[in-house]
């Protein structure tokens, strides 16, 4: 739209704009009092193309609200580097799907894989499909011992209305909590 100079009559904006949006208005009700005594710790990806690429930082300040809304403020535990400077996982912009390469979409995502390591959490919230489903994969070829949740499921658990057919990428620590 740029290129050609279109001017949209839409706005863009993004679900986790409007999940802090919500949890701020009081529409949409999350707590982290599930995990005051379980102290289970999470950290969050900054999607390349939501965060670097579009919407940049004041999209990752929002998924930090929304993160430490449902897991606890103290339960969060911070990459480094982050936010728009943070590293890419390797697997978006098609390269997840893309297949013959899966041996360089893991040697890309060692650094990723690294850096979350780093940060002794058990989940790593991920809020692109794409970061997903190779975070994921990093874990189980690398060993890491973490698990990669979507951002939605913490706000369902959060909610207490989180299925028992939707947990699967949750560990035995979190997988009947709320049940």
């Amino acid at each position: 739209m740029q290129k050609f100079n279109i001017q949209p009559k839409f706005e863009l904006g993004s679900i986790i704009y409007y999940y802090a949006k919500w949890i701020r208005e009081g529409k949409l009700k999350v707590n982290s009092d599930w995990n005051k005594d379980l102290k289970v710790k999470f950290t969050v990806q900054d999607p390349c193309q939501l965060v670097r690429k579009s919407l940049g930082d004041p999209i990752a300040e929002d998924l930090r609200f929304v993160t430490k809304a449902v897991v606890g403020e103290d339960n969060f535990v911070e990459m480094y580097p982050n936010r728009s400077n943070n590293y890419c996982c390797g697997g978006g912009g098609g390269f997840l799907q893309a297949t013959g390469y899966q041996d360089a979409r893991r040697a890309y995502g060692k650094l990723k894989f690294d850096q979350i390591m780093k940060t002794g959490a058990s989940y790593c919230i991920t809020p692109c499909h794409n970061c997903h489903s190779q975070i994921h994969d990093l874990s189980d070829h690398y060993h890491g011992g973490y698990h990669s949740v979507h951002l939605w499921t913490l706000i369902c658990l959060s909610m207490g209305v989180l299925s028992e057919n939707e947990r699967a990428y949750l560990g035995p620590d979190l997988a009947e909590v709320g049940l």
